[in-house]
């Protein structure tokens, strides 16, 4: 059987079951899905693949999630990151964000972003920031896999003015990614944390 690609490892460690390492053995790809992992020997007799990578010194592994970004605010990054969170927050980034978050800042930052996950490993990020459709746009060009928060504020920002006007645009950006195989959306409400906080000071 012809598929698209074969990947042949030292060692592939999956999450399930748990304490199970494979030791050379392969993985099957065709149409975009692991369709099989099994002995790299018998793989290369079962299959015939368009494309062969063999790792021979490397443990393959499930590729991670970040399952908590701001993609975009990388271009903020070590930006008086030493400070307590309310004091960075309201003194620096919330000013800053003020005056560079842009349709442009979120896909620099997001594509930055996109790359350093890549580059670790990681394979899918569940994302709330401004301008959620530009982060959706960049995870699909990037092929990388997205959750994307679909922000509601009570106040003003760049990206709407008022309440009715997150949840709207939210609806909108979702019905609009419903055919994104590599995208998931959710509204991304902020945030309990400060609400909580003024409350109880």
């Amino acid at each position: 059987m012809q598929v698209d690609l074969i990947i042949q490892a030292s060692w592939i460690i999956p999450v399930e079951p748990a304490s199970v390492i494979h030791q050379n053995h392969s993985l099957v790809i065709d149409n975009g899905r692991i369709i099989d992992l099994l002995d790299s020997e018998q793989a290369l007799q079962q299959y015939q693949p368009r494309n062969l990578e063999v790792l021979s010194n490397h443990a393959l592994i499930p590729g991670l999630i970040n399952c908590h970004t701001h993609a975009a605010m990388t271009l903020l990054s070590g930006l008086a990151d030493d400070l307590p969170l309310m004091d960075w927050l309201q003194n620096h980034i919330w000013p800053a964000e003020q005056k560079w978050v842009t349709e442009a800042f979120v896909r620099d930052g997001t594509d930055l972003a996109i790359a350093e996950m890549l580059c670790g490993g990681t394979t899918c990020f569940n994302d709330m920031y401004f301008f959620p459709e530009i982060t959706a746009q960049q995870a699909v060009l990037h092929g990388i896999r997205a959750n994307i928060g679909l922000i509601v504020f009570d106040f003003p920002t760049v990206w709407a003015e008022n309440a009715d006007a997150y949840i709207e645009k939210g609806l909108a950006l979702h019905d609009s990614l419903r055919h994104q195989s590599l995208i998931s959306a959710s509204f991304a409400p902020h945030a309990p944390l400060y609400s909580v906080g003024c409350a109880v000071a």
